[in-house]
């Protein structure tokens, strides 16, 4: 017992013993004794609770019907139980709120359990603002299912309730400052760099054919001595390869001689490949050679020799083929879903097998405009000079492509684009625990980042670790909005009630 209460005890005995003495004596003072004691034992004892008020009238338009035994069944329309009892109407006075209102209060006591099981959130719908407004509710295990009114799942559980607060964002995802930390969330911020996804494709080096000459003659003829030139071998410009003997054109030397400033003997000459140093030389003499001199068309390598001293040439039958070496070709095959990335012009780098640790710089110079059908490659052309003479025809090479402008882009890493495969979207990082779905248009990608043509501005910060979480919550989030606004009509009722 405490100290106050043992005080007035004490008062209230001697109040009570005074009154019987004065009352057994002449019955006085008896009452305004018993007013002091009365005064005094208020004092010291607390007042007590003030009596349950009765439960007020429900007022209001019906807002839903529920069942009659408290049962988590719900219809917007009048209705009957199996056994044919009729729902209960609910006003909006007697409405279970969320929203901390009085409208608490006025729950009758025969809703106990759905009132019980709505109450523990309602500080949820409170904010230093006010009460806020329920739309509506959705399933508490993330199904695209909602209600108009609470209700509890086949497992029991209740819907958890939608704000109009909750909605202000549009399509901005909020997660909590924990569950950021927990999935792991790391961001990073979009800034312009050079983006280049380089192609590495095998090659090998060809002669260019602009550079290619054969040494033939145009009249029968028969090889009267060869100079010591072989295959292999590296010859100048008007160096004597080949001596023939050709009966048309000692013919045509002779009128030539016969003729002298006839411009028509000269010019049969020159049909028949006589070069003109050997012409001027007849001119001169005034003799016609036994064997014509064949020399070098031009600077070169001797890829072939097929003149042999005493054979018979028949007229067009190649004696040499004399191949310019100082600019090779580098055909490459570029599988076909690379070469959109390759342009015209762009520097390619070329690394010989042959002689490790040297590199060979170029640039594309054709892109051949068909696709081979067995290996669904298109082939382009590198050119490239080779003043040393260490490329030769045939090697084998590998050639790697350098795509894109080389101008700097707005870029995000690899792992913050998001493929659907019909689009692609990134999450910009808002602050405080809001995120954004973007949806962006990509370019090309290389070094782990790819370019944003669109969608993204330099300095936006974008998440690139966990963000298949924040993509699964908005589409969620996405999901609950389209169904704000259930139709009010049988099926509903029956989904309310858990009837399929």
């Amino acid at each position: 017992m405490s100290r106050r209460a043992w005080f007035a005890g004490t008062l209230a005995a001697f109040a009570a013993a005074g009154t019987g003495y004065w009352a057994g004596r002449d019955g006085g003072p008896v009452p305004v004794l018993v007013e002091r004691a009365r005064a005094e034992f208020a004092e010291w004892v607390p007042a007590s609770a003030p009596e349950p008020k009765a439960p007020t009238e429900a007022t209001g338009p019906v807002v839903y019907y529920r069942d009659p035994d408290g049962k988590a069944a719900y219809s917007l329309a009048p209705r009957t139980t199996a056994d044919g009892r009729d729902f209960r109407a609910v006003r909006a006075s007697e409405d279970v709120r969320l929203d901390g209102s009085e409208g608490d209060a006025a729950t009758p006591t025969g809703e106990a359990g759905q009132d019980t099981a709505t109450r523990g959130t309602e500080g949820a719908g409170t904010s230093a603002a006010g009460p806020r407004k329920v739309l509506y509710y959705r399933n508490p295990m993330g199904l695209a299912d909602t209600s108009a009114v609470p209700k509890k799942d086949s497992m029991g559980m209740d819907y958890i309730p939608v704000y109009a607060g909750d909605d202000q964002d549009g399509d901005v995802v909020t997660v909590s400052p924990g569950k950021v930390q927990r999935t792991g969330v790391r961001t990073e911020v979009a800034e312009r760099r050079v983006v280049a996804q380089p192609v590495r494709v095998p090659g090998t080096l060809a002669l260019d054919e602009r550079r290619v000459t054969v040494v033939a003659t145009r009249s029968d003829a028969y090889v009267d001595h060869v100079e010591n030139v072989t295959t292999g071998d590296r010859v100048r410009k008007g160096e004597a390869l080949v001596h023939v003997y050709s009966p048309e054109i000692n013919a045509a030397a002779a009128q030539l001689i016969a003729n002298p400033g006839f411009d028509g003997a000269r010019r049969r000459l020159q049909n028949l490949n006589v070069s003109e140093p050997v012409i001027d030389e007849m001119e001169r003499t005034r003799k016609v050679p036994m064997a014509i001199t064949w020399s070098s068309p031009r600077d070169g390598l001797v890829l072939q020799r097929t003149a042999i001293e005493g054979m018979k040439a028949a007229a067009g039958d190649t004696l040499f083929r004399i191949g310019d070496i100082s600019v090779m070709w580098v055909l490459a095959d570029v599988p076909e879903r690379d070469l959109a990335g390759v342009r015209v012009g762009q520097a390619a780098t070329v690394r010989l097998r042959s002689a490790p640790g040297r590199t060979f710089s170029g640039k594309v110079a054709v892109i051949y405009p068909q696709v081979n059908p067995d290996t669904r490659a298109t082939r382009v052309r590198i050119e490239l000079p080779n003043p040393d003479g260490a490329l030769l025809p045939d090697m084998y090479a590998d050639v790697e492509i350098g795509t894109g402008t080389g101008k700097p882009v707005v870029a995000v890493p690899d792992d913050a684009v998001i493929d659907t495969g019909a689009r692609q979207v990134v999450l910009l990082d808002r602050g405080a625990g809001r995120f954004e779905p973007r949806e962006v248009k990509v370019g090309v990608s290389g070094g782990g980042y790819t370019e944003i043509r669109d969608g993204v501005a330099t300095g936006d910060r974008v998440v690139t670790a966990a963000n298949f979480l924040i993509d699964a919550e908005s589409n969620l989030k996405a999901a609950l909005q389209s169904m704000a606004a259930p139709k009010a009509d049988d099926r509903q009722a029956a989904n309310a009630e858990g009837k399929p």
